[in-house]
Protein backbone atom coordinates (compact mmCIF):
# COMPACT_ATOMS: atom_id res chain seq x y z
CA UNK A 1 0.00 0.00 0.00
CA UNK A 2 1.35 3.38 -0.96
CA UNK A 3 -0.08 6.72 0.18
CA UNK A 4 0.69 9.55 -2.24
CA UNK A 5 -0.67 12.88 -3.45
CA UNK A 6 -3.52 12.49 -5.94
CA UNK A 7 -2.85 13.42 -9.53
CA UNK A 8 -5.31 14.46 -12.20
CA UNK A 9 -4.86 11.00 -13.75
CA UNK A 10 -6.50 9.54 -10.61
CA UNK A 11 -9.74 11.49 -11.11
CA UNK A 12 -11.73 8.76 -12.91
CA UNK A 13 -10.78 6.11 -10.31
CA UNK A 14 -11.62 8.47 -7.45
CA UNK A 15 -14.98 9.29 -9.08
CA UNK A 16 -15.78 5.59 -9.44
CA UNK A 17 -14.99 4.93 -5.77
CA UNK A 18 -16.85 8.01 -4.54
CA UNK A 19 -19.89 7.36 -6.75
CA UNK A 20 -20.28 3.88 -5.29
CA UNK A 21 -20.68 5.50 -1.85
CA UNK A 22 -23.06 8.12 -3.25
CA UNK A 23 -25.24 5.55 -5.05
CA UNK A 24 -25.23 2.69 -2.57
CA UNK A 25 -25.07 4.23 0.92
CA UNK A 26 -26.35 6.97 3.17
CA UNK A 27 -22.75 7.79 4.25
CA UNK A 28 -22.92 10.99 2.24
CA UNK A 29 -26.04 13.05 1.90
CA UNK A 30 -25.43 13.99 -1.71
CA UNK A 31 -27.16 12.07 -4.47
CA UNK A 32 -25.34 13.86 -7.26
CA UNK A 33 -22.53 11.72 -8.62
CA UNK A 34 -19.04 13.15 -8.94
CA UNK A 35 -17.63 13.84 -12.39
CA UNK A 36 -13.92 13.31 -13.07
CA UNK A 37 -13.59 16.92 -14.28
CA UNK A 38 -14.82 18.19 -10.90
CA UNK A 39 -12.41 15.91 -9.10
CA UNK A 40 -9.55 17.22 -11.25
CA UNK A 41 -10.48 20.69 -10.03
CA UNK A 42 -10.59 19.50 -6.41
CA UNK A 43 -7.17 17.90 -6.75
CA UNK A 44 -5.87 21.25 -7.96
CA UNK A 45 -7.79 23.41 -5.45
CA UNK A 46 -7.95 21.45 -2.19
CA UNK A 47 -5.25 22.00 0.37
CA UNK A 48 -4.32 18.31 0.38
CA UNK A 49 -5.69 15.36 -1.61
CA UNK A 50 -4.16 11.93 -0.95
CA UNK A 51 -4.81 8.50 -2.44
CA UNK A 52 -3.99 5.01 -1.24
CA UNK A 53 -2.71 2.95 -4.13
CA UNK A 54 -2.61 -0.84 -3.99
CA UNK A 55 -1.08 -2.69 -6.95
CA UNK A 56 -1.86 0.21 -9.27
CA UNK A 57 -5.47 0.68 -8.16
CA UNK A 58 -6.95 3.40 -5.95
CA UNK A 59 -8.03 1.77 -2.66
CA UNK A 60 -9.12 5.00 -1.00
CA UNK A 61 -8.65 8.73 -0.77
CA UNK A 62 -8.68 11.50 1.80
CA UNK A 63 -8.75 15.25 1.43
CA UNK A 64 -9.32 18.36 3.49
CA UNK A 65 -10.16 21.98 2.99
CA UNK A 66 -11.03 24.95 5.17
CA UNK A 67 -13.93 24.18 7.53
CA UNK A 68 -15.89 27.36 6.78
CA UNK A 69 -15.27 30.47 4.74
CA UNK A 70 -13.59 33.50 6.20
CA UNK A 71 -10.23 34.30 7.77
CA UNK A 72 -11.36 33.36 11.27
CA UNK A 73 -11.59 29.72 10.17
CA UNK A 74 -8.23 29.63 8.38
CA UNK A 75 -6.75 27.12 10.86
CA UNK A 76 -9.77 24.80 11.01
CA UNK A 77 -10.18 22.12 8.35
CA UNK A 78 -12.76 19.50 7.49
CA UNK A 79 -11.81 16.20 5.90
CA UNK A 80 -13.43 13.63 3.67
CA UNK A 81 -12.28 10.04 3.47
CA UNK A 82 -13.49 7.11 1.37
CA UNK A 83 -11.99 3.62 1.41
CA UNK A 84 -12.96 0.86 -0.99
CA UNK A 85 -15.02 -1.77 0.82
CA UNK A 86 -12.54 -4.47 -0.23
CA UNK A 87 -9.86 -2.65 1.79
CA UNK A 88 -11.96 -1.99 4.89
CA UNK A 89 -10.26 -3.16 8.08
CA UNK A 90 -6.81 -3.23 6.46
CA UNK A 91 -5.62 0.08 7.98
CA UNK A 92 -5.90 1.96 4.67
CA UNK A 93 -8.09 4.62 6.28
CA UNK A 94 -5.76 4.93 9.26
CA UNK A 95 -2.74 5.43 6.99
CA UNK A 96 -4.57 8.02 4.90
CA UNK A 97 -5.72 9.93 7.98
CA UNK A 98 -2.30 9.87 9.65
CA UNK A 99 -0.69 11.44 6.60
CA UNK A 100 -3.58 13.86 6.09
CA UNK A 101 -3.38 15.02 9.71
CA UNK A 102 0.39 15.38 9.51
CA UNK A 103 0.06 17.52 6.40
CA UNK A 104 -2.49 19.69 8.20
CA UNK A 105 -0.16 20.08 11.21
CA UNK A 106 2.81 20.88 8.99
CA UNK A 107 0.87 23.62 7.23
CA UNK A 108 -0.22 25.31 10.46
CA UNK A 109 -3.73 23.98 10.96
CA UNK A 110 -5.04 23.71 14.50
CA UNK A 111 -8.04 21.39 14.33
CA UNK A 112 -9.63 18.85 11.98
CA UNK A 113 -13.34 18.16 11.80
CA UNK A 114 -15.25 15.23 10.38
CA UNK A 115 -18.96 15.12 9.64
CA UNK A 116 -20.18 11.53 9.86
CA UNK A 117 -23.62 10.34 8.81
CA UNK A 118 -25.76 8.62 11.43
CA UNK A 119 -26.05 5.81 8.85
CA UNK A 120 -22.31 5.17 9.19
CA UNK A 121 -21.62 3.89 12.72
CA UNK A 122 -18.42 2.22 11.50
CA UNK A 123 -17.19 5.68 10.46
CA UNK A 124 -17.91 7.02 13.94
CA UNK A 125 -15.99 4.15 15.55
CA UNK A 126 -13.10 4.70 13.11
CA UNK A 127 -12.85 8.37 14.06
CA UNK A 128 -13.02 7.62 17.78
CA UNK A 129 -10.13 5.15 17.37
CA UNK A 130 -8.11 7.95 15.77
CA UNK A 131 -8.70 10.27 18.71
CA UNK A 132 -11.65 12.30 17.42
CA UNK A 133 -14.19 13.48 19.96
CA UNK A 134 -17.92 13.60 19.30
CA UNK A 135 -18.82 17.27 19.60
CA UNK A 136 -22.50 17.12 18.78
CA UNK A 137 -25.23 15.85 16.53
CA UNK A 138 -27.17 17.92 14.03
CA UNK A 139 -30.57 16.26 13.83
CA UNK A 140 -32.16 15.53 10.47
CA UNK A 141 -29.96 17.89 8.44
CA UNK A 142 -29.48 15.36 5.66
CA UNK A 143 -32.18 14.03 3.37
CA UNK A 144 -31.60 11.28 0.86
CA UNK A 145 -33.99 8.92 -0.92
CA UNK A 146 -36.86 9.89 1.40
CA UNK A 147 -34.91 9.39 4.62
CA UNK A 148 -33.87 12.05 7.15
CA UNK A 149 -30.34 11.62 8.47
CA UNK A 150 -28.40 13.06 11.41
CA UNK A 151 -24.86 14.40 11.13
CA UNK A 152 -22.34 13.69 13.88
CA UNK A 153 -19.59 16.30 14.17
CA UNK A 154 -16.28 14.96 15.42
CA UNK A 155 -13.15 16.97 16.11
CA UNK A 156 -9.46 16.36 16.73
CA UNK A 157 -7.02 18.98 17.92
CA UNK A 158 -3.90 18.69 15.84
Amino acid sequence: MRIRPATTQDAASIAELWNTIIRDTFYTFTSQEKQPANIVQSIRDDTCFLVAEDTGKIAGFATYSQFRNGPGYAHSVEHSIVVDEAHAGKHVGRQLMQQLEQHARDTGHHTMIGGISSANPRGQTFHEALGYTHMGTLREVGHKRGQWLDLHLMQKML
